[in-house]
């Protein structure tokens, strides 16, 4: 029977490994992010000969798709297992149509149903893009980038000196929103601390924003697989005009230089973070549906 346990810093050697096997680019197969956001859904971990497995059990089990590289059907078996022992069918998530027929090969079709997640589907751009703000599309971004600009601000790559002071304007926008009764605010607010106080040993990338020499956005990401560049924390004080378009651009055109592309994940069904990320044109969605097992 599968064993779960925590993620901890310990796990990132063997989690890599395994992630870069798939070499997936969805925002769900980073290690920082796991570890990050493990909160969130309670999710916890566990290998599997060469698979990474992840599990969130609010209620019912419910895995993401095994990254890593051996025998499908072994493992699904192993993870059906799992959740029949607690009473439940097996659910899989972030299944995206490349691996429809995997699921169409090993079972048959009248014994699971597919359902789409898009409120989960992950916004991928063209690094390039992002960087350049070129063409007619990008107008009115290199419009509000223009008016920061004209401000007194400065852009550099995130580094411990900068620490303290994003944390405190992190917390001054929890603050200012009474999010305290926001589950997703309250776990994002431990994803920040979890990326501060880890930046190094996890890898991660990031940059500062300031104008008139304050905090006016900062983020953080890091690599997800050969060719993706993901952004997990983008936070910028909205009455500066400019602020997120700014620190998008300079990111991009710095720590996105050695990708193809960036993954700025997910809209969650928010109309607002729909609209916003719809702007900047993505290359292409990554399409994530769940199988749910009859």
């Amino acid at each position: 029977m599968l064993d779960f346990k925590v993620i901890e810093l310990s796990d990132k050697p063997w989690v890599e490994k395994l992630l870069r096997i798939s070499d997936f680019r969805g925002c769900e197969y980073c290690f920082a992010n796991n570890m990050a956001w493990r909160r969130m859904y309670d999710t916890k971990i566990t290998r599997y000969k060469d698979f990474y497995i992840s599990l969130s059990e609010q209620g019912s089990p419910y895995f993401t798709f095994p990254a890593g590289g051996g025998d499908y059907s072994e493992v699904f078996g192993e993870m059906k297992k799992y959740s029949e022992a607690r009473g439940y069918p097996l659910v899989i998530g972030s299944v995206t149509p490349d691996k429809f027929p995997l699921f169409e090969e090993l079972f048959p079709k009248d014994s699971y149903v597919l359902e789409a997640d898009e409120d989960g589907w992950d916004y991928v751009y063209s690094a390039s893009d992002l960087a350049e703000l070129k063409g007619k599309k990008y107008h009115g971004k290199r419009n509000h980038l223009k008016k920061l600009l004209a401000m007194d601000y400065s852009y550099e790559p995130l580094t411990e000196k900068d620490f303290d002071d994003c944390i405190s304007f992190a917390v001054n926008v929890y603050n200012r929103d009474s999010a305290y009764d926001d589950k997703s605010k309250v776990c994002e607010q431990f994803a920040i601390n979890t990326y501060f106080e880890n930046f190094h040993a996890l890898g991660l990338m990031g940059g500062v924003l300031r104008v008139e020499g304050r905090i006016a956005a900062f983020t953080i990401g890091e690599r997800i697989n050969s060719d993706t560049l993901g952004v997990h924390i983008e936070k910028a004080e909205a009455s500066v005009d400019g602020a997120y378009p700014a620190v998008n651009q300079m990111f991009a055109a710095s720590a996105g230089k050695d990708f193809a592309y960036i993954n700025r994940e997910e809209d969650l069904g928010i109309e607002g973070l729909r609209k916003a990320k719809r702007s900047y044109h993505p290359a292409f969605m990554i399409e994530k549906h769940t199988v749910r097992f009859k």
